[in-house]
């Protein structure tokens, strides 16, 4: 079995729902990211590329028909590059990439671009097919923007609550309480703000061309806890889950170029981290949030390190209450002062903010976190890293990464 590198990753500025981005099909923008993570490689050949594997969650309005196909035609690539498209849901993208990784590990493929894509905004509604013919009653169209919809009845009631809903059932069962939501949800958005200010994002974010969008558009520099304990709970009336401490619906796309060592000489670029271990596991659907724990602890034992090791984590913060789950049961304490300071200086989880400010378009948050998280290994001299993220109905799923740039340098 051969090494699988993470070489570049790039990605657009995530837009909220309606806004910036909410203009550009979903199609239109996979092609932008794949067509920037080919141009971004010097020495890239296109008819080089062995596969093209990208993520998406919905699936069911202008992405449909195989968005990664649709992407590498639209970016202009040669014809003879293949392309398909993956469904876990919020861990799309990263699925991606571990399917690209697998590729490059079995010697099937030695350069794949990787990544997802999702227009929360631009989801169309559906109406289902009626079972008999000429019905004489009304119908309704269903949103998939978000969650379930169209739901099996012989589904357990349980199962299928709401993302949100789900999140308040985990709080309560893990002792979670608005305040600290509120202190994590403002962290995000102060480190995030903190990030952009200090050129972190620089070499990760290409803006989409012809739109005025530069930075990602839901961080909010200038929030404050007050502001964010003055909102309502969105999903129950006594709940403690906001539109401030959950991530927001958005508009975007990432991509990574995922490689094997001889890619090196095919792409002109050097590897960034290397692809160590990864695991996906599943439980009630209704605990979706807490998925991450057991998939990190199977992804750090299978690359043979532990905790201690760890030098930066990235988890897509889908809610603050399930993210704070994570953390606590992971043991990381760089979360235990947000009431009192949001701001430390070593932030192993996060440190360049999180899916609360920055955004979660579904299909792209996978490879976001992965870029993200292979660029604070490079930037902090950190070894080993985890990108992470939960799912809806019931998974999680987590990949290790080894920084290779300190390797070189040594």
């Amino acid at each position: 079995m051969r090494d699988a590198y993470v070489y570049d990753a790039v990605r657009t500025p995530f837009g909220r729902y309606g806004g910036a981005l909410a203009g550009v099909r979903p199609d239109d923008l996979a092609a932008f990211v794949v067509g920037e993570q080919v141009r971004r490689a010097p020495a890239l050949d296109p008819a080089a590329i062995d596969d093209v594997i990208l993520g998406n969650a919905n699936g069911a309005g202008e992405e449909n028909r195989d968005v990664a196909r649709m992407a590498v035609l639209l970016a202009g690539l040669p014809l003879s590059v293949p392309g398909a498209t993956v469904n876990r849901l919020c861990g799309s993208s990263l699925e991606a990439a571990v399917q690209a990784a697998r590729a490059v590990e079995t010697g099937d493929a030695d350069v794949v671009v990787a990544g997802g894509v999702e227009s929360m905004s631009r989801a169309p509604w559906v109406l289902p097919k009626p079972s008999r013919p000429f019905p004489a009653g009304d119908a309704a169209l269903v949103s998939t923007t978000l969650g379930w919809r169209l739901v099996n009845p012989r589904m357990a009631p349980d199962w299928t609550v709401s993302l949100g809903e789900a999140t308040e059932r985990l709080r309560e069962k893990r002792g979670v309480s608005r305040e600290r939501q509120d202190a994590f949800a403002l962290r995000s958005h102060v480190l995030a703000a903190r990030a952009w200010e200090e050129g972190c994002y620089d070499d990760l974010v290409t803006p989409y061309p012809g739109t005025d969008l530069r930075h990602d558009e839901a961080i909010r520099p200038d929030t404050t806890l007050e502001k964010l304990a003055a909102l309502a709970p969105s999903f129950r009336d006594d709940g403690t889950v906001t539109a401030g401490n959950a991530s927001p619906l958005s508009d975007g796309a990432s991509a990574a170029l995922i490689g094997s060592e001889r890619a090196a000489a095919l792409t002109g670029l050097e590897p960034l981290a290397r692809v160590a271990g990864r695991a996906t596991v599943a439980g009630e659907p209704q605990y979706f949030g807490a998925a991450p724990v057991e998939a990190v602890h199977r992804a750090l034992e299978r690359s043979g390190i532990g905790w201690e090791d760890v030098g930066a984590v990235e988890l897509n913060e889908a809610f603050a209450a399930q993210s704070l789950v994570c953390a606590d049961a992971w043991g990381l304490d760089d979360h235990a002062a947000f009431l009192d300071s949001p701001i430390r200086d070593v932030q192993i989880l996060n440190g360049w903010g999180g899916a609360v400010a920055l955004g979660h378009p579904l299909g792209a948050s996978g490879t976001r976190v992965l870029g993200t998280l292979a660029r604070r290994l490079q930037a902090s001299g950190a070894r080993w890293g985890v990108a992470a993220l939960c799912i809806g109905v019931g998974q999680g799923t987590a990949v290790v990464l080894e920084n290779v740039t300190e390797k070189r340098a040594a």
